[in-house]
């Protein structure tokens, strides 16, 4: 795979080696520099150490623009395995903001929307946790205006925009990232086991096909008016 001149690095993280696979067995034709699909381990404090080896000791992901990715609960109603979750706000346990998203992730993914009918895309707050989020737990989250949960995400964002992007040596820079991620269970789809479930398999399907946007927004990072 011949990277586009002028490509930088691309980080894509993950929790689940599931995750990791339907992200490798996507088309990877659109990268447009090194690309390093990452399993961090499940849960925040797992996330954090990986993230931070990864962008600190690897020469090539020093300067790489980091995207969390992978599977979530969705907490709004109407809401199906295989839908999207862009983060326009993403929140760490104690409702801290880590970061805010970006709209170009909406546009890229529209066409992916198109081409699968019953697969949504919703834009709002993400928030973390460092726990399965079940029960009462998700309307409390709900009202309190997250539309999904997940344990990596804000954990992974955050490490990412604290590491330097010259590796230490100088201010940090500022390091684009983003957070997108498939729904594989709702309020009225819970989810028992991955695999063997329906949602589940929309779920991993929806995912193996999200690298085609997620190589748009990294190329609209080159564009001087981004």
């Amino acid at each position: 795979m011949a990277p586009a001149p002028g490509g930088g690095p691309l980080v894509i993280a993950c929790a689940l080696g599931i995750e990791r696979f339907a992200l490798r067995s996507g088309d990877r034709s659109g990268a447009t520099g090194p690309l390093t699909v990452l399993r961090t381990g499940m849960g925040p404090h797992a996330a954090e150490r990986t993230v931070l080896r990864t962008l600190r000791d690897d020469p090539v992901n020093r300067g790489a623009a980091v995207i969390a990715t992978g599977f979530c609960a969705g907490l709004a109603s109407g809401m199906h395995p295989g839908d999207l979750v862009v983060a326009d706000e993403t929140r760490d346990a104690e409702g801290r903001i880590v970061c805010t998203g970006t709209g170009v992730l909406v546009e890229a993914l529209a066409g992916l929307v198109r081409d699968r009918p019953g697969c949504a895309i919703h834009s709002g707050p993400l928030t973390g946790s460092d726990h399965v989020v079940r029960g009462a737990e998700r309307a409390e989250l709900r009202a309190a205006g997250a539309i999904a949960v997940d344990m990596e995400s804000a954990a992974t964002l955050r490490s990412a925009t604290r590491v330097p992007r010259d590796g230490g040596r100088g201010s940090h820079g500022h390091r684009p990232v983003a957070a997108v991620r498939v729904v594989v269970d709702a309020p009225e789809h819970e989810l028992v086991r991955i695999g063997t479930l329906r949602g589940g398999i929309s779920a991993f399907r929806v995912l193996r096909a999200v690298l085609p946007a997620f190589f748009e927004w990294h190329r609209s990072l080159l564009l001087p008016w981004r």
